[in-house]
């Protein structure tokens, strides 16, 4: 499962740097993250890392690698904001850069990465390492890009990082921060678990925002 050489490694398959950088974001990853959301952070890195591969994406693969590793770093049930989760985990992201030596365009691709995980609408079209991580999530959570990636390579790397149930597990932290921060995700994807299984949640609408914004027209 694990080799290393020249600076590299090998996991589940797929090579990926081996830098004390790399080694400080998986070992943060680990404390900050319960078991079957440090497996998602992994496959996304690799999903992310073999993605740029098979493309021959010309990118910054540490960028990568904290992007990928550090992106729910706030997800849990313990989260009360008050910001979006995203982005309360990109300044995490950005300040471990930062203390880690990396200049501030390689910060802020990392905060990029972290904020705009759940946005691939927006993020697939950023700069390549920003494109490469909502990828890698993206295809971990909700199966984007699947056929992308080997089926065979697809397993090998999720039987190396199971799963452990994260569907059920993600779904209670979605609807923990509609319940307590409803506020954070009337624009972004956790209005959806509000609207499908919190009590009481209520959504304001933007028509109404639009409407009732204070000019004459």
């Amino acid at each position: 499962m694990l080799a290393t050489e020249n600076g590299r490694q090998t996991l589940a398959g797929v090579s990926v740097p081996d830098t004390e950088l790399v080694a400080s974001a998986l070992a943060y990853a680990r404390r900050a993250c319960e078991p079957y959301l440090f497996n998602h952070v992994v496959r996304s890195w690799l999903f992310a890392a073999r993605l740029g591969q098979l493309r021959n994406a010309e990118h910054d693969e540490e960028v990568v690698a904290v992007g990928t590793l550090l992106h729910d770093v706030t997800l849990n049930e313990r989260f009360n904001g008050p910001r979006r989760f995203e982005v309360e985990g990109a300044d995490l992201a950005r300040d471990f850069a930062r203390e880690s030596g990396l200049d501030e365009r390689r910060a802020q691709m990392i905060w990029d990465s972290v904020a705009l995980n759940s946005t691939p609408s927006v993020a697939l079209y950023k700069q390549a390492e920003v494109a490469l991580c909502t990828a890698g999530i993206c295809l971990d959570v909700v199966g984007l890009q699947y056929d992308a990636i080997p089926t065979d390579e697809v397993q090998r790397i999720v039987a190396a990082y199971p799963r452990l149930g994260m569907k059920r597990l993600m779904t209670k932290c979605f609807c923990h921060i509609a319940r307590v921060r409803p506020e954070t995700s009337y624009d972004n994807f956790v209005r959806d678990f509000g609207e499908r299984f919190v009590s009481g949640y209520r959504v304001p609408s933007s028509v109404d925002l639009v409407k009732r914004a204070p000019f004459d027209d």
